[in-house]
């Protein structure tokens, strides 16, 4: 964009073309866009349309789709020729579609819906009584009270308030009472997007075309929502089954979608198994023992659960990869170790009151603890490595930690009796 030139000189620039017939489509073709847009809305109505009649084809798109819908549809219905106007909005929809259409791409989820178009373009010379006449008009023509954003000489500048158009005397001018309003422009890299929506919960964001102009408004809340619900993808991923097994598919689709992960599952099964064979004279020597492996195996599970659905939510988004892992695994950890602590003391009075045997409660409370941490950790780095070698974190990564907290849970459990209640 241009550096802003002064409201002054914008006004003695249209008034020259309102006095120089001959020259006045050359001069307006000397300006740049922005310039161009903020000279057009100074011009009375039967100017504009005259100008918007001897532009090209190509320069009109380019000017009205610099305006804000419901200027440029306003604009467009006084156009004497309907072949024209047909032709210029048919251009005008599918540029905007296309744009659109690429901004959304952040989420496979994502649809045009999220585009509000609910907003007035007004320059920052106009009176808040002004604008209350244009909002007024928006009201009537779409029932809605628009987001009013401010331009200064054709560049996005900010936004105004409905409640400090209410306040404000109709005399004052929206420069002096706009506020700075967030931007992206619709071809920002999509992990750039989204960093911005979720640094900036319950906020808008107005999305720019490639010259300034504004495409719509986006607020970030409905985007996070895309996120706080667990896509039905990520849902049977976890399940271990496709996207397009349904309910009354034939045997033969569902075993061929599942036997390869229940084939995978089994064999870190026995890798579990494995362990606890291992410690069979302790099992055999202190029956009760046996009691706690499978809530030794259920914490950790769950708890590993719980930290991969937030990182594979968190690599969705782009927020977190193997590179600035560190200090979120770190944390992991520790919840792991004071959930850990929490749960473990309850383990403990359990097998305190039930069991009448302090030592036992110890043994099955410290296990409990180290298999909550062992879960913080594999289900923080696992779902990162997978990622970092191209693998779909959300498919894989279950097997992997449900492996490690099975396996380290029982090697705690069964270990620690092995030394401390022989």
């Amino acid at each position: 964009m241009s550096e802003a030139t002064p409201l002054a000189d914008i006004k003695d620039l249209a008034r020259r073309l309102a006095h120089s017939p001959r020259e006045r489509l050359a001069k307006f073709r000397t300006l740049d866009l922005p310039e161009r847009s903020a000279v057009f809305n100074e011009l009375s109505p039967v100017l504009r349309l005259s100008i918007l009649e001897e532009l090209t084809f190509a320069e009109a798109v380019e000017l009205l789709d610099y305006l804000d819908p419901q200027r440029a549809q306003y604009i467009l219905a006084r156009l004497p020729s309907a072949a024209r106007r047909r032709k210029i909005i048919t251009r005008l929809k599918n540029d905007m579609y296309e744009k659109v259409d690429h901004f959304l791409q952040f989420h496979p989820r994502s649809t045009l819906s999220l585009i509000h178009l609910n907003y007035v373009y007004l320059a920052d010379s106009l009176t808040i009584g002004e604008t209350a006449g244009v909002i007024e008009r928006h009201l009537i023509d779409t029932g809605k009270v628009p987001v009013v954003l401010v331009s200064q000489n054709g560049s996005l500048s900010g936004e105004v308030p409905l409640a400090t158009l209410v306040r404000e005397r109709n005399s004052a001018k929206l420069k002096n009472h706009q506020r700075d309003v967030l931007y992206v422009s619709y071809n920002e890299d999509h992990q750039k997007v989204m960093s911005l929506f979720i640094d900036n919960p319950h906020k808008k964001v107005v999305v720019l075309d490639g010259d300034g102009s504004v495409l719509g408004i986006i607020y970030s809340d409905d985007v996070l929502e895309l996120f706080a619900a667990q896509p039905a993808t990520s849902l049977y991923s976890f399940a271990g089954v496709t996207e397009s097994e349904r309910p009354f598919d034939g045997v033969v689709k569902k075993v061929t979608h599942r036997y390869r992960w229940l084939i995978l599952n089994l064999g870190t099964a026995f890798l579990a198994a494995s362990v606890v064979a291992a410690f069979e004279d302790t099992i055999s020597r202190y029956v009760l023992i046996a009691m706690y492996m499978p809530i030794v195996a259920g914490m950790g599970g769950n708890a590993a659960t719980q930290t991969l659905a937030v990182m594979v939510r968190g690599i969705s988004i782009g927020e977190i990869s193997l590179k600035n892992c560190a200090p979120a695994v770190w944390n992991e950890i520790k919840a792991g170790f004071i959930n850990g602590a929490i749960t473990g003391m309850l383990v403990f009075l359990i097998a305190l009151i039930f069991n009448t045997d302090i030592l036992l409660g110890v043994v099955a409370g410290v296990s409990v603890m180290a298999s909550l941490v062992i879960a913080g950790f594999f289900g923080a780095i696992v779902p990162l490595v997978l990622k970092h070698f191209g693998k779909d974190p959300a498919t894989s990564a279950t097997v992997f930690i449900t492996t490690a907290t099975d396996v380290f849970g029982f090697l705690f459990l069964l270990g620690i009796a092995t030394m401390f209640l022989f």
